[in-house]
């Protein structure tokens, strides 16, 4: 049985979580600015309450973004640190369809739009739907004006608003049947979408792990 550990740092919220023995157990806490001094300490703790050492690990999974580019960041050196030194392979999860995967597990909601807030008056924007328990990416993901976003091309049904890029909804021209704007992404949820990913065999080695800003004007220079 595979003991597989998530951690997600790329909005305020930190959160870890782990899958040992068929179990799983996760801390979660709102703590902006926080990340880099508490991340190791909160993994360190859920792998002692669950008795294991870091060698027990099988696999990490991340939150690869979008989100902050300094949280992401913060994920992706603590995960490549720990994989390398372990040789574990890592398992690279969108902070969108982690947020898609919590509206399905609180709210049942099983299509999501979820937004990010993206700052510079844009969000990150991605919309989901449920495939046998597991969110899956309906259209492309992107980083747009909150009056561009749209649901996936002939989309029907309800559709659930999660994240805090809703914090625009007055702007976002779509029809939903509820929203969380204060919702963030939760390392249990991250795991449970890097269980199906690491059943399908799609780890990578740790110098694979990339983050994805997608927006690229701010994480590269502009070209004269």
């Amino acid at each position: 049985m595979s003991t597989l550990l998530a951690l997600d740092t790329a909005t305020e919220a930190c959160s870890v979580a782990l899958l040992h023995d068929g179990k799983v157990t996760s801390h979660y806490e709102v703590i902006p600015r926080l990340h880099a001094q508490k991340l190791l300490p909160m993994i360190q703790q859920l792998l002692a309450d669950a008795g294991i050492g870091l060698s027990a690990l099988d696999a990490i999974a991340f939150g690869r973004g979008p989100g902050a580019f300094t949280g992401v960041r913060i994920a992706i050196g603590v995960v490549q640190g720990l994989a390398f030194a372990l040789d574990r392979p890592v398992l690279p999860v969108s902070n969108l369809a982690v947020l898609a995967q919590r509206a399905l597990r609180e709210q049942g909601a099983r299509q999501v739009a979820a937004a990010i807030d993206a700052r510079m008056d844009e969000v990150y924007w991605g919309c989901y739907r449920e495939e046998a328990g597991e969110m899956r990416l309906a259209g492309l993901e992107a980083v747009l004006p909150p009056e561009v976003a749209a649901l996936p091309e002939g989309a029907v049904g309800s559709w659930f608003g999660a994240g805090t890029g809703w914090g625009y909804g007055e702007r976002i021209k779509v029809a939903l049947s509820g929203q969380d704007a204060g919702m963030l992404p939760d390392a249990q949820d991250l795991l449970a979408l890097a269980r199906f990913a690491w059943a399908r065999g799609e780890a990578i080695v740790a110098d694979q792990a990339q983050p994805v800003y997608l927006r690229d004007k701010v994480a590269t220079p502009k070209a004269r």
